[in-house]
């Protein structure tokens, strides 16, 4: 019984480690602090599509704006993460998208990322 129990620790554990492969980390992390990231659109095209992982996770993860949403040039989006290192990739489907960028988000100051969409 014992043996068993570990097992399903082991397990649990391994696909919680999977998720973050998937999902990109968590952007809020319990106990800690929170601060405004905002996406400003400062190119001529709509976005879509924007990835934000932790810089711990070993992929961009899954789109964080929610369905049907879109930033159009000129607008901008805001989401509450934990302060730390972040990795951002945006575009548009059927379009692409330009090379991430890394950021890192302090603590108790509100963090604005451009994309003017050419680097």
């Amino acid at each position: 019984m014992k043996s068993t129990m570990l097992m399903m620790a082991g397990a649990a554990a391994a696909l919680a480690g999977c998720a973050s492969l998937i999902t990109g980390g968590d952007l809020v992390r319990p106990g800690e602090p929170t601060v405004q990231f905002t996406f400003q659109n400062t190119s001529n095209q709509v976005i879509d599509t924007v990835l934000i992982s932790t810089c711990e996770a070993s992929s961009y993860g899954l789109d964080r704006l929610p369905n049907g949403v879109a930033v159009g040039p000129g607008q901008s989006y805001t989401w509450t993460i934990s302060p730390g290192c972040y990795d951002v990739m945006a575009g548009a489907v059927g379009i692409g998208s330009t090379p991430g960028k890394r950021i890192q988000v302090a603590s108790g100051r509100p963090t604005i990322l451009t994309y003017d969409g050419q680097d």
